[in-house]
C-alpha cells in the first residue's frame, strides 16, 4: 500500500516495480527502474527516504528514519538484501547490503562495498569504497575483487530485469517465475 502521511506521498514513476504487499509511506522518493519486493516496508513518516535508480529492495526489508535528523538515502545500484534492517543512514552507490544485515543510524556506506550477510554495522561507522566488511560488529575483511565488484552491478541488474518482467504481467499463471504445483 502506498500511504500519504502529514501531507507528503511516495513519488515515483511507472518505470519502478512495487509488490501488492509493500508498504511505502510518506516522504518517500524512488528512482527509474528500482523496485521494492513483497513485505517491503519503507517508512518515510518523521523524515525523508531517497531511494537512487535501478536499485532493489528485497522480501521483508524495513526502511525507516530518526525524527527530524536521520533522513535515510540509498545510492544508485544498490541492492538491499532480504530481511535487512536500514535505519537512518546513507547507502551510496553500487553497494550490495547481505541478508539480514542491520545498517544504522549515521553510518556512511561509500561506493563500492560489499556487506556480508547477517552483519550489524552500529552507527555512526564510515565503511570505506572497495571493500568486504563482514560480522557483528561489521570489520573490514578485505578487498574486493574486479570480479565482485562487477558482481555488485551485475545483481542490481538482474532486479531491474525481474522488476520489468513483474510490471508487465497481470496474471500469476502467465509469469514465468510463477511455476504451478499439480
Amino acid at each position: 500500500m502506498i500511504y500519504e502521511f502529514l501531507k507528503k506521498s511516495p513519488q515515483f514513476d511507472d518505470s519502478v516495480f512495487v509488490a501488492p504487499s509493500a508498504d511505502i509511506i510518506g516522504d518517500v522518493t524512488i528512482g527509474r527502474e528500482s523496485s521494492i519486493w513483497f513485505n517491503v516496508t519503507i517508512r518515510g513518516d518523521v523524515n525523508w527516504i531517497e531511494i537512487g535508480e535501478k536499485s532493489n529492495v528485497q522480501d521483508n526489508t524495513c526502511i525507516h528514519v530518526t525524527n527530524q535528523t536521520g533522513p535515510t538515502k540509498l545510492g544508485d545500484l544498490v541492492t538491499i538484501g532480504h530481511n535487512a534492517m536500514i535505519h537512518a543512514c546513507t547507502i551510496h552507490d553500487r553497494v550490495l547490503v547481505g541478508i539480514q544485515s542491520t545498517i544504522l543510524d549515521d553510518v556512511i556506506v561509500e561506493s563500492d562495498v560489499m556487506i556480508a550477510a547477517g552483519s550489524l554495522v552500529p552507527p555512526g561507522k564510515r565503511l570505506e569504497s572497495g571493500f568486504l566488511y563482514m560480522g557483528t560488529p561489521a570489520r573490514k575483511a578485505r578487498e574486493l575483487t574486479d570480479e565482485e565488484l562487477r558482481h555488485i552491478v551485475k545483481n542490481a541488474e538482474n532486479y531491474v530485469k525481474y522488476q520489468r518482467t513483474y510490471r508487465q504481467v497481470d496474471k500469476y499463471d502467465e509469469n514465468p517465475f510463477y511455476k504451478a504445483k499439480g
